[in-house]
């Protein structure tokens, strides 16, 4: 009975003291980061999209604030991201017999800079990309257009979130 009360009581012991290192995020962020910044990312690819690089930059903003407890900064942020978007490409992927785009192809790279600056090992520049296939009957417009950099902003801003702070 003795060993029995000695177990639970380190059973117990070891569950809280391991909780408090683990976040549900998947994050691994130190206790001195209180800040971020997210620099406007600029459109350099060759073809231009009005747009796009105003919403790229709220939607890692947002995510980045949805999934920690950071606040966002203009400037002076501990955890800096700054870049470009450096392509924005449409293209078939498939054609049918009349030569035509079965599918076409919607591509978006993002040139990311991350800079922590409490943890300077941390720092990297990577590109990111994804994209998105649709009908080729349909035009890049309106709700597809809509749905298809959602779905890449998404992406792209998880893969960025998951590079920088959850280290995956």
């Amino acid at each position: 009975m003795r060993y029995i009360k000695h177990i639970l009581i380190l059973i117990v012991t070891a569950t809280l003291f391991s909780c408090g290192f683990y976040s549900l995020s998947g994050t691994n962020i130190k206790d001195d980061v209180k800040s971020f910044q997210v620099n406007y990312f600029q459109n350099t690819a060759a073809q231009i999209e009005p747009g796009v690089d105003r919403d790229f930059t709220i939607a890692l903003q947002d995510l980045i604030q949805n999934q920690t407890n950071l606040e966002l900064v203009n400037s002076n942020g501990d955890l800096v991201y700054e870049g470009e978007i450096t392509k924005y490409r449409i293209s078939p992927t498939t054609a049918t017999a009349n030569n035509t785009a079965a599918q076409n192809r919607i591509t978006v790279a993002i040139r990311v800079r991350f800079y922590n600056k409490k943890a300077e090992d941390d720092d990297f520049e990577q590109t990111f990309s994804f994209f998105y296939d649709y009908e080729g009957s349909s035009l890049l417009t309106g709700s597809v257009k809509d749905s298809a950099l959602d779905e890449i902003f998404e992406r792209i801003t998880q893969d960025i979130f998951n590079a920088s702070l959850a280290k995956w």
